[in-house]
């Protein structure tokens, strides 16, 4: 029997008082399902994923705190420094680093000739590369492994349900803090146009002109009559990629940010904005700035929904963008999948004890109800629908008829192998 505890609030009401007090669960996690399928009535849908949605395939910050090692022969002097700062911190990478860059500076700004001070600099010079390489090469992971391949299936249900719009509603737009390459991947095996803000043949730069163009088709042989392409999305990787670095070759473009592919990619030339108190610094310049402003802009258009999924507000920059659009465009609506924070951190992400009509939280469990041979009840099967799996899975409207053309596609393919291979 299908059981379920959920909330859906908007501000801090919860709608699902509506319903009746004897209400069952499927009416509930209908009423949930047929809420969401509002908003993509609007014109304008954009997502911001966090961390969360690439959970089981990337370490979350915890998971890359416990997995951090140093060579106990050669890196002695690193090892014993960065326990020292996680004993005065805590067990957070990210504070560490933040020590780490507050140190760098200090000793870099002692005009000295004492040989101490230059070591330090060497130090921590030495402790923050090794980390930030360890995240980069983290992030970097193969697709081919197992938990990949499952986080790289809810991306790609996530974009065959949400890809084909109605070619008069704005294409969708994705905006990410993730730098790994999820989103490209499901996007290139579902034949799905995207744009980056790269363009180019043999080398792809970035040009953010590129976000205002679409892809379109002609209609008409005769004349020229176009018309956007349905399976199209934008994507805003606002935090950068594991595939960007710097470049020298510009050619004739004024940005010297190069898309690479994933076997081209090292950490030297990295552009990531890691997780360091300079990362709302260096989304300030290129090629953050544009692609930040994008963000803004596009949450600033009339008649527009955000749903966040995987974010944890603990980014300021991205924040204020949000609260921003908040305070000065009334038809905007923003759907978060997450749980309610604890009340201490009320300062820290206001958003969820605001009573604001245009602001809707859901989370929860649904799980079935089991009783074994002895009449005992379990649970099984339990689900949290606030996860990315869930959402794609379960909550997201479902356009059938991109699905049935997509898997169409896809039998042809495998028949026409299939056939060659005879």
């Amino acid at each position: 029997m299908l059981q379920v505890d959920i909330t859906i609030s908007q501000g801090t009401s919860d709608l699902l008082a509506s319903l009746k007090s004897d209400a069952k669960p499927e009416e509930k996690l209908d009423f949930v399902k047929n809420k969401i399928r509002e908003f993509f009535n609007l014109k304008n849908i954009n997502f911001l994923f966090g961390s969360g949605t690439s959970s089981g395939a990337i370490p979350t910050m915890d998971g890359l705190f416990k997995e951090l090692k140093f060579d106990k022969k050669k890196e002695v002097d690193e090892k014993e420094e960065f326990e020292c700062i996680v004993n005065k911190v805590g067990k957070n990478l990210e504070a560490t680093l933040e020590v780490m860059y507050s140190a760098r500076t200090y000793y870099d700004g002692i005009l000295t000739d004492d040989e101490s001070v230059e070591e330090y600099k060497k130090l921590y010079n030495r402790l923050i590369h090794r980390i930030e390489e360890y995240i980069f090469n983290s992030i970097n992971v193969d697709m081919a492994k197992d938990a990949s391949k499952k986080v790289l299936g809810y991306y790609k249900t996530f974009y065959q349900k949400i890809a084909l719009r109605n070619k008069d509603l704005s294409r969708i737009r994705v905006f990410t803090t993730n730098n790994d390459l999820f989103n490209e991947t499901a996007l290139d095996s579902l034949n799905i146009h995207y744009i980056n803000g790269f363009g180019g043949g043999l080398r792809k730069y970035f040009n953010p002109a590129l976000f205002n163009y679409t892809w379109s088709k002609r209609m008409d042989t005769s004349i020229d009559k176009y018309e956007p392409v349905e399976n199209m999305v934008y994507l805003y990787k606002i935090h950068g990629s594991i595939n960007w670095q710097e470049t020298e070759h510009k050619m004739n473009n004024y940005f010297n940010i190069e898309e690479l592919s994933p076997q081209q990619v090292s950490p030297e030339k990295s552009v990531l904005i890691y997780p360091t108190p300079t990362k709302q610094d260096k989304s300030l310049g290129v090629p953050y700035v544009d692609l930040f402003r994008e963000f803004q802009n596009k949450l600033l258009e009339p008649h527009s929904v955000l749903f966040v999924i995987g974010y944890g507000f603990n980014d300021r920059h991205v924040n204020d963008i949000i609260y921003r659009a908040l305070a000065t465009n009334s038809t905007i609506n923003v759907v978060i999948f997450s749980k309610k924070p604890e009340e201490d951190e009320k300062t820290k992400k206001p958003i969820f004890f605001i009573n604001d009509n245009r602001i809707f939280t859901i989370s929860g469990k649904v799980w079935n109800e089991v009783q074994d041979e002895r009449g005992e009840i379990t649970k099984n099967n339990e689900r949290t629908i606030n996860y990315f799996d869930y959402i794609v899975d379960e909550l997201l409207p479902n356009l059938d008829s991109f699905r049935k053309e997509e898997n169409m596609l896809e039998e042809f393919v495998k028949q026409l192998n299939e056939t060659k291979t005879v």
